[in-house]
């Protein structure tokens, strides 16, 4: 898989895939130029592309000891081939290379794709907020210690 930072002219690109993804909840480009303003200090935001252009993103914030999943996203197009799981590998080696111990995120408590993909990867759960994503769409937090080896 090949991955590259994110720059500013893909904030279109990835706008539209927030939209398929995220309808509801879909960071708007003033966010991901917010975003990329503190790359490299303590945020890593890269890209995947496929034929057709942009088809995965993820952002990470990283103040060691912590970090946080910002986001992360597959076009439809993309889905179900593992590109979510490659990149969030990519994020976890990263939070490591930055000294984090452990990392956080939160998702949507009725997505059980994400939910399945990230207790695959070790994140356990930890707490439950209410209407998070807007009255009725709870998330969960999740954590994963990264003091352990990869996993697979």
């Amino acid at each position: 898989m090949t991955v590259r930072p994110m720059r500013w002219w893909d904030i279109e690109s990835v706008i539209a895939i927030e939209h398929q993804v995220f309808p509801e909840t879909a960071w708007t480009a003033e966010q991901f130029w917010s975003e990329l303003a503190h790359v490299p200090a303590n945020r890593w935001y890269v890209v995947h592309e496929d034929e057709q252009g942009v088809d995965a993103y993820v952002g990470l914030f990283a103040l060691a000891p912590e970090s946080d999943v910002q986001t992360i996203a597959v076009a439809q197009r993309s889905q179900g081939r593992g590109l979510g799981r490659e990149l969030m590998r990519g994020l976890l080696d990263e939070a490591r290379t930055r000294g984090c111990s452990h990392i956080f995120l939160e998702v949507g408590a009725q997505n059980v794709a994400a939910i399945a993909l990230y207790g695959s990867l070790g994140f356990e759960h930890q707490a439950r907020r209410s209407n998070y994503y807007g009255p009725g769409r709870d998330a969960l937090v999740l954590r994963r210690s990264l003091r352990e080896e990869s996993v697979s």
